[in-house]
């Protein structure tokens, strides 16, 4: 493996600061990454001398930055392997995406008495907007359990579809127990599932860790949807993506109304609406964060992102195992996690723990993490959660370790 973490991290202006006095440990990559300069410097670069509104402008700068966003759907296209740009919806992120689902597929394609399956370790993200769905429409929430060792327990998927089942939607991995899903097997599975019973099952995946720790073939797992957030994959917050198949983004209603989804409006001969995607774009974009998605996209391939990957796993093996060795700490999933890990020590909050480990400089978050089903789960009313990124390195998570060993003697 070639990948080089020290010349990585050099390309990270945050990382090299210090906080009380210890030099900064960032572990809560999952929550938000950092951001290299080659993404700071190309939304300065865009805002200093190609800002423009984008869109129908016959101007040079409207033109120019026109055509600079709609080469970063091209690009997101190619980052998850989707057959076309018209399948790539830009929105805020992975939550604006799941909500645009739910109220254009789902208000067109589920109805009163069908069901939709999710699963206990969802984050709210992709819990909310499915029960926002049920309470209007009248159709019913199953969830897949978590077993002991944080893996879903896939074998009660025969129990939960049926005929009237019509959406699958799971995350691909945790972002509390860093579960990495057998997202393609789930898919084939739960539609020869459904397919037995006469059902026709669409599946949405939240991809806001899988895109961050994974290369994503979306044509090769077969999902209708797939989602992510731009400030997990090193870009910009406010900005995320949303894939929909072309045939069935072209099926689904707008969903917010406005400027930029329309093709025609006329107060006698009503309304028409643009081709998807942009049907569902609405109002003027955030075009600066989607000119840094790009460029984070750009950073990731220039890398080698499978690379980078392989070296994320080598670090969440070696902090797995250096955890391990911590007397009274709990982790919580299994060995095979990815991208964060979560625990708790001995009968100590996880907001104290945290608290304790912001003296050292050293950066987890704390907290039910957007997912309480799953801590009462665990009939745990928080975990503290370390994540790792491209730049994390073995010896920060010596550091983490040092601290919490630090942190024990001082509490008991």
């Amino acid at each position: 493996m070639t990948f080089n973490v020290a010349a990585v991290r050099q390309d990270f202006p945050a990382l090299s600061q210090s906080i009380h006095n210890h030099p900064l440990v960032y572990l809560d990559s999952a929550a938000s990454a950092q951001k290299p300069l080659q993404v700071i410097e190309k939304e300065s670069e865009f805002t200093l001398h190609q800002y423009a509104a984008v869109h129908r402008g016959i101007h040079t700068l409207s033109a120019q930055a026109t055509t600079m966003m709609e080469n970063v759907r091209q690009n997101a296209a190619d980052f998850i392997h989707a057959a076309s740009a018209e399948e790539i919806v830009f929105v805020k992120g992975t939550t604006e995406a799941i909500n645009l689902v739910a109220n254009t597929f789902g208000r067109k394609f589920i109805g009163k008495g069908d069901n939709i399956v999710i699963t206990e370790m969802e984050h709210h993200a992709n819990i909310v907007p499915w029960y926002l769905l049920a309470e209007q429409i009248g159709c019913e929430i199953r969830l897949i359990p978590v077993s002991d060792h944080g893996e879903l327990e896939l074998a009660k998927l025969d129990a939960l579809i049926d005929a009237n089942t019509r959406l699958l939607s799971f995350t691909h991995i945790s972002n509390v127990l860093g579960t990495v899903n057998p997202v393609k097997t789930i898919i084939q599975d739960a539609r020869a599932i459904a397919a037995e019973r006469g059902a026709k099952l669409y599946v949405l995946v939240d991809g806001a860790q899988g895109a961050m720790h994974s290369v994503v073939d979306v044509q090769d797992l077969d999902c209708d949807f797939y989602t992510f957030s731009g400030h997990k994959l090193y870009g910009p917050t406010g900005i995320g993506i949303l894939y929909g198949k072309k045939s069935l983004l072209d099926k689904m209603p707008p969903w917010e109304g406005g400027g930029a989804m329309i093709r025609h409006v006329s107060l006698k001969k009503g309304i028409t609406y643009a081709d998807a995607p942009w049907r569902f774009e609405a109002g003027t974009p955030n075009v600066s964060a989607i000119i840094g998605l790009g460029a984070a996209f750009d950073y990731l391939n220039a890398l080698g992102s499978a690379d980078a990957f392989a070296y994320e796993k080598a670090v969440m093996e070696y902090a797995t195992e250096k955890l391990k060795q911590i007397p009274s700490l709990t982790l919580y999933g299994n060995d095979q996690r990815e991208g964060v890990i979560a625990f708790n020590l001995g009968v100590h909050h996880a907001y104290d723990v945290g608290s304790f480990l912001d003296q050292y400089g050293i950066a987890i978050r704390t907290g039910h993490h957007c997912a309480l089903p799953l801590m009462e789960r665990y009939n745990v009313p928080a975990m503290c959660r370390a994540s790792v990124g491209i730049y994390t390195t073995k010896e920060e998570i010596d550091s983490l370790c040092d601290a919490l060993l630090r942190i024990k003697k001082l509490l008991g």
